[in-house]
């Protein structure tokens, strides 16, 4: 399998440097291999979500720029141990399958998931090559307790590492999303497993729209947004190293002072703060004005002028439409 998607790599780099349609016969000389290969290793990348046009008597081109990370330099310049993979189920499942052989920060990124997950279960799109898929292990001596608000952390740490890229309009939605101009760019996923009174391994999941292929767009049911879609594409490998770090730092800084270190610089990216939503709890909805979040992660909503606390994985956080 690593052989195949080495030669599949290879093909990227040669559409990524074209842009133009490139023949299957050219591919196929520059890669020493037939043609019915190019064309196999083609269909294979398609079926993996890569966009990719094919014109009869004009060949190959992308659809959109597929960033791939340089896996040699990544596994260097991480300074845990950092699993890297072209194809993974899950780097989620990986990383809480292996949770009591890692240590905090050590992370997993992958190229593409075949099973890639986010909240309550539902489907993340993760075409190959086309985003960051990222897993990282962190351990909370005291318990589950200790890590209560830790995604609204890593939603720090995301904007906080791409405004450094220079994107503008960036967001956080409560409790584990990342906005880009009004649409979703990023989510996080946070598992736990250990004891509620005892040490535990939290997995932090992170998804971040790169480059958008179309079939994969097509699989998503609310508006999205990626960085290509505002700038251009960043180093992949930079980017995956600097989020690490980021994530390092401030994971840090939250076992030692809190989420209360974070509540500020929360504020100032609250994609609703001040402004009104409602909430979406089984059965019941409540509306009222954002007020951003407090000392232990729950959303503060003002309601006929009294502001009460919500926290819960069965919340959902909607903008209310004014007429």
């Amino acid at each position: 399998m690593a052989e195949q998607w080495q030669r599949r790599r290879q093909i990227l780099s040669v559409l990524n440097e074209q842009k133009t349609f490139v023949s299957g016969e050219d591919l196929a000389k520059q890669l020493g291999v037939t043609r019915a290969t190019i064309s196999n290793h083609i269909d294979a990348l398609e079926q993996a979500g890569v966009g990719i046009y094919s014109v009869k008597g004009k060949g190959y081109k992308l659809e959109k720029p597929v960033p791939l990370i340089d896996g040699d330099a990544l596994v260097h310049q991480i300074d845990n141990r950092c699993f890297y993979f072209d194809e993974i189920d899950s780097t989620n499942s990986f990383v809480l399958k292996h949770a009591e052989e890692l240590k905090s920060g050590d992370i997993c990124i992958a190229e593409y998931q075949s099973a890639g997950r986010g909240r309550r279960g539902r489907k993340w799109a993760s075409p190959y090559g086309s985003h960051l898929y990222a897993s990282m292990l962190w351990q909370f001596p005291q318990g589950m307790a200790q890590a209560m608000g830790l995604s609204l952390v890593v939603g720090c740490s995301l904007t906080a590492v791409l405004e450094k890229l220079g994107l503008s309009d960036v967001a956080v939605k409560w409790p584990n999303d990342v906005y880009l101009e009004g649409k979703k760019l990023a989510g996080i996923l946070v598992e736990m497993s250990g004891q509620v009174d005892g040490e535990c391994q939290v997995v932090i999941g992170t998804g971040v729209n790169l480059s958008m292929p179309t079939t994969a767009a097509e699989q998503i049911g609310q508006p999205w947004a990626d960085i290509v879609s505002q700038q251009t594409l960043p180093d992949k490998t930079e980017f995956a190293i600097a989020l690490h770090q980021q994530l390092k730092a401030d994971i840090q800084a939250f076992e030692q002072s809190g989420l209360s270190a974070f509540v500020e610089r929360w504020q100032q990216v609250d994609l609703y703060c001040d402004k009104p939503i409602k909430l979406l709890m089984a059965d019941n909805v409540v509306e009222g004005i954002c007020r951003g979040i407090d000392a232990q992660g729950a959303l503060l909503l003002e309601v006929a002028g009294e502001v009460k606390a919500f926290v819960g994985g069965e919340i959902t956080v909607r903008k209310v439409r004014l007429n």
